[in-house]
């Protein structure tokens, strides 16, 4: 995955190799005379280190940004004038249904190549049903990726609704994958005015700025695949405060996560990418939602979560590569729980428990 993809899970780790101790200096007095300091061994200056780190973060976002303009331009020449016809004519038409709505807009050639044979797994007719969407909503969707939910949730609510789509600035430093993420969502959002042309952005840096709308503007906010990457981050507090805020009082909050082993620790599973479902209920709820239903939707027993390099070992990532490929295509994606919470009418969030 690319590095802006892994935002969603994590800020990749970088090691350096530590160098190899210098030989003794043959030229030191054996009556102790003391050589002139090896450059090798100096301690090393802090201004250019980070120097140094900026440089290469620069690098990589650089190389983010044209994958992700050379995948946007992709995707932008697939939209011919007759696709451009049906999204407009998708997105005018009344459908005596969410559900009716839902089933033409999965079944449309709008989607991007690939995401349609995503459905066997994350189920997104019976997740959105399950959370009650309707198209007349103002729906906010934390944390857009690659857009797999947002091309189906925009041209549900823009003919009575309004969809939110959370990301970053896209005019932010430019060695920030923030940044990269925030332009991505933002060239998906511009290849289909017909389709995409009435979403708003909520534009956020947590820790410090977690607003996704006026307060009590929201009737349903989805978090969908995401909550592991703030409490790994250690900002699931503020995002919970800001989505208290957004929904009106009996608002719906809709959550679909990896779901860790039973009886698992927080602190040894989220950055693996799953998350014990009893904490995460507890979590929730003391930011002034009350736990209204759970569902098994998106439940996968086959999905054993014990992987070296987390969930993302599983399709559609396949962090190993080829290795064991086939094993874990027969697995599937996670074992997700899959819940939705409502809004306390004139509740406050309590003290949180800790995050870690």
């Amino acid at each position: 995955m690319m590095m802006v993809a892994l935002l969603l899970a994590s800020s990749a780790c970088k090691k350096e190799s530590k160098k190899a101790e210098p030989p003794a200096d043959p030229t030191a007095s054996a009556a102790g005379g003391t050589a002139a300091p090896d450059p090798a061994t100096a301690a090393p200056d802090p201004a250019a280190a980070a120097a140094e780190k900026k440089r290469q973060d620069a690098e990589e976002a650089a190389q983010e940004m044209r994958d992700a303009e050379a995948e946007a331009a992709k995707e932008a020449s697939r939209w011919t004038d007759d696709m451009k016809k049906g999204a407009a004519a998708l997105v005018a038409k009344k459908f005596a249904s969410s559900s009716a709505a839902l089933k033409a807009i999965l079944a449309s050639p709008h989607r991007i190549p690939g995401n349609a044979d995503r459905d066997v797994y994350r189920h997104p007719l019976e997740t959105l049903t399950f959370f009650g969407i309707k198209p007349n909503m103002t729906v906010v969707e934390v944390g857009t990726g690659a857009g797999w939910y947002t091309e189906v949730l925009a041209p549900l609510v823009a003919r009575e609704g309004k969809l939110v789509a959370v990301t970053y600035d896209p005019n932010g430093p430019p060695e920030s994958g923030r940044t990269v993420y925030g332009k991505r969502t933002q060239m998906f959002l511009a290849k289909s005015p017909e389709m995409f042309g009435k979403v708003e952005l909520a534009l956020i840096n947590p820790p410090d700025k977690v607003s996704f709308g006026p307060d009590g503007s929201a009737d349903l906010v989805l978090a969908l695949r995401e909550m592991h990457n703030w409490q790994r981050r250690g900002d699931i507090d503020a995002y919970l405060a800001g989505i208290h805020k957004v929904l009106k009082d009996g608002g719906k909050f809709g959550v679909e996560a990896h779901r860790a082993a039973a009886g698992a620790k927080v602190e040894d599973t989220a950055d693996k990418g799953y998350l014990p479902e009893e904490w995460l209920i507890k979590k929730i709820e003391s930011a002034g939602f009350k736990l209204e239903e759970k569902s098994e939707i998106n439940a996968n027993p086959k999905d054993t979560k014990d992987y070296e390099k987390g969930v993302w070992t599983l399709p559609p990532t396949y962090q190993e590569g080829d290795k064991d490929k086939e094993k874990y295509k027969a697995i599937g994606e996670s074992d997700r729980m899959t819940l939705r919470f409502v809004k306390v009418s004139g509740s406050k969030p309590a003290d949180a428990p800790p995050s870690k």
